[in-house]
């Protein structure tokens, strides 16, 4: 009898948008709307967040509260952030459906873990608006876990808090933490599982976290891939992750 009963995955960077490069693109922009022009470290060094909470993070960043002070004389606030989401949100929406593409061997392992009776849920950083795109259009190119949530269904509180993964186990009737794992490409993903107290694995190829697109990724040497590699797994290893895998066809392994 399988241990797990439920598998969550993250959706960008994780089963959908190689690089996770949609929401990337959509932060730069919006930075550069407001004159401030954020090197993709600091774009993606808090992916995985509910998007408001990713653009706080932003502007909480040293470099980038000095250049918003330098600009417009004073520190930012709360109405700063909105205004910057309500044209990331605009920026994001016009873009999403060309992001939606399956990575490499994401069908195939759900096509396994559903021939064990393992059920597939889902939690996101993105808002039910987005998720309104990315969904039809993921199933379109073969991908549809049994049941998603977002930020939005558990009150705003997205990663690094626990209930979107409480949320699915609900919905999909498991009982117990121990019967589920969680894979997603970030550390917030890796911190969301550990918060949750379930078997928590980040997987690397395609991550936000290693930054390539795939054909980026084919072009490095052998060593440079090594080396980035390692680091990326360190840094899962370093948030708490249970488990890192070079991709979703070493995902069966673990079960």
């Amino acid at each position: 009898m399988e241990k797990y009963k439920a598998v969550i995955f993250d959706w960008a960077g994780t089963t959908v948008d190689y690089g996770c490069f949609a929401p990337v693109q959509a932060f730069v922009e919006v930075f550069k709307h407001f004159g401030i022009e954020p090197t993709i470290k600091e774009v993606r060094e808090p992916m995985g967040m509910l998007k408001k909470d990713h653009i706080r993070t932003m502007l909480q960043m040293e470099r980038i509260s000095s250049l918003w002070e330098i600009k417009y004389r004073r520190k930012w606030t709360e109405e700063d952030v909105e205004d910057l989401y309500e044209i990331f949100e605009e920026k994001l929406l016009s873009i999403l459906d060309q992001f939606a593409e399956v990575k490499p061997y994401v069908l195939e392992t759900v096509k396994e873990l559903r021939k064990r009776g393992i059920k597939i849920g889902s939690t996101t950083g993105y808002t039910d608006k987005m998720m309104e795109i990315v969904v039809p259009k993921a199933k379109e190119n073969g991908y549809e876990p049994d049941i998603w949530f977002s930020p939005d269904a558990v009150g705003g509180f997205g990663r690094p808090y626990p209930y979107m993964v409480f949320k699915n186990m609900q919905a999909l009737g498991i009982q117990s933490v121990d019967q589920v794992m969680k894979v997603g490409d970030t550390v917030s993903d890796i911190k969301e599982g550990k918060n949750a107290g379930v078997y928590t694995v980040g997987v690397v190829e395609g991550s936000s976290a290693l930054g390539f697109s795939e054909k980026e990724y084919e072009k490095l040497s052998e060593e440079k891939k090594k080396e980035r590699i390692v680091e990326v797994k360190e840094k899962f290893k370093n948030a708490g992750a249970d488990a890192v895998i070079l991709n979703m066809k070493k995902l069966i392994e673990l079960l």
